[in-house]
């Protein structure tokens, strides 16, 4: 008798658990929410339970009803940017507040491990000028969140972790490229901005994409059993979709920022369609129109040494960035980041973060913002006209020219038909480059640092590299 009852009081207590109201981390306190839109907010609570949430900018109460499963889900209007405000959440019985709210511009930085990197820097690995944002870095309108590293096989709901304002004891912890970006966004704007922080070191691709999205890539394979994921499981298609995104689809978001690529330079052939088919799939997912995706292409850096007895061309990472160029003029708003100048040769985390960070702003600030009055996107070729032995190459983007900063440019080389590369002579015009080899009589193409390690020698006046690109496709 004395066990029975021990039994019943247990499974009481477990339903009164279960039956409580819980809000995900996302909804905690010193939240940002995306303003002056409709912004989704979820929660469980016991089934079929009506919930009663209260907005303080402008006292209104909303009612939702859970689900079978005990889940519910509103989206709640939200004001021009401001704050703080505070949200309260009530099923009768029980009553919870999210206090400290801002409502501003809310960005989601996702990628791997030059994304993850954080201000103070890696283990031995610097952030360029990292403890100086960090001694400036207190500002109230600066709220973010990072979701802990998690490989799983099925979606979480939620993840342990809480909203910090921007601070000594908080920033050295977060993303230097996310806080480069949204510290520019917040001091540009003056308004709050949120930023959302989603990744994992070493990830590839597939591993932030479902089975859904991946299905029409053959080489990709999805995971069904712990065995599947036991070596490098932040390389195994769909782990980091299911551990790490998938808590924060539906959140009330403006846009992402994304740095990854390095660990598919070994897959450069399959980066454009993948990146394609990922940014699609997780607009549709968020239900919020094509939202703005700027990334960062990925820097140069000695890949091949990875592969001291293959054919090095196969494993040249300027195949992933021209897999990466191509895709940003096949996404609609999009945008990219070009790196060349901040590359090093035996380090794939450069120590300059701010330089992505903060063209990742300039495109934000120009495109989704509507500011004018600066260059935001680098040079990229236009087209190609042959005059003898003489090659023009001419450039877009350029509004105010392109110039080498007065030193000499040895990064072209151009081929006739039989597809032999020689170092070119470049001249330089306003927004051109004459180019010339007395080894080739007739060329046919043209290539622009075409190498895995490279250094960028042309710029916009802005000082916006031009990325690797070439003309051929051999």
């Amino acid at each position: 008798m004395k066990k029975t009852i021990i039994t019943f009081l247990m499974i009481l207590g477990i339903s009164q658990i279960n039956a409580a109201i819980k809000l995900p981390a996302l909804f905690s306190d010193n939240m940002m929410l995306q303003q002056q839109s409709n912004a989704p907010v979820w929660g469980w609570a016991e089934k079929n339970q009506t919930i009663k949430i209260q907005t303080s900018w402008d006292a209104k109460t909303y009612e939702v009803k859970a689900d079978k499963s005990g889940k519910w889900k509103i989206a709640l209007q939200t004001p021009a940017a401001g704050g703080p405000y505070e949200i309260t959440v009530s099923d009768g019985a029980e009553t919870k507040s999210v206090k400290n709210i801002l409502i501003g511009e809310v960005w989601l930085c996702s990628g791997q491990s030059n994304m993850e990197m954080p201000l103070k820097g890696f283990p031995g690995q610097p952030v360029l000028k990292g403890n100086e944002a960090i001694v400036h870095s207190t500002n109230n309108k600066i709220r973010f969140i990072t979701i802990p590293r998690a490989t799983v096989l099925t979606p979480n709901e939620d993840f342990v972790g809480k909203w910090n304002v921007a601070g000594l004891q908080t920033t050295g912890d977060f993303s230097a490229t996310a806080w480069y970006f949204g510290s520019l966004l917040q001091e540009v704007l003056d308004v709050p901005v949120g930023l959302i922080h989603v990744s994992y070191g070493g990830s590839s691709m597939e591993a932030w994409m479902n089975q859904e999205m991946l299905k029409d890539f053959a080489a990709a394979k999805i995971p069904t059993k712990k065995e599947d994921i036991a070596k490098d499981p932040n390389r195994v298609a769909t782990t980091l979709f299911n551990g790490m995104l998938s808590p924060v689809i539906g959140y009330g978001i403006k846009g992402c920022i994304w740095y990854q690529g390095e660990s598919n330079y070994e897959r450069a052939g399959q980066y454009q369609e993948l990146t394609k088919k990922m940014v699609s799939s997780w607009r549709a997912l968020w239900q919020q129109g094509d939202f703005p995706f700027y990334y960062c292409q990925i820097a140069p850096f000695n890949y091949a040494q990875f592969h001291p007895n293959d054919n090095k061309e196969e494993y040249n990472s300027a195949y992933l960035r021209e897999a990466q160029l191509k895709a940003s003029t096949e996404i609609p708003n999009a945008g990219m980041a070009v790196l060349m100048d901040i590359g090093e040769e035996n380090n794939i985390h450069p120590a300059d973060k701010e330089a992505g960070g903060n063209r990742l702003a300039y495109l934000a600030l120009s495109k989704t913002y509507g500011l004018t009055g600066f260059e935001f996107e680098s040079p990229v070729f236009k087209a190609l006209e042959i005059k003898g032995s003489v090659v023009t190459v001419a450039f877009d983007n350029a509004p105010n020219g392109i110039t080498s900063y007065g030193k000499e440019v040895t990064g072209f080389e151009i081929a006739g038909e039989n597809k032999v590369f020689y170092p070119a002579k470049a001249e330089l015009r306003r927004k051109s480059v004459l180019l010339s080899s007395p080894q080739v009589e007739k060329p046919v193409a043209v290539r622009y640092l075409f190498k895995d390690v490279a250094k960028a020698e042309l710029f916009s006046t802005g000082g916006l590299p031009v990325s690797s690109f070439r003309t051929d496709d051999w």
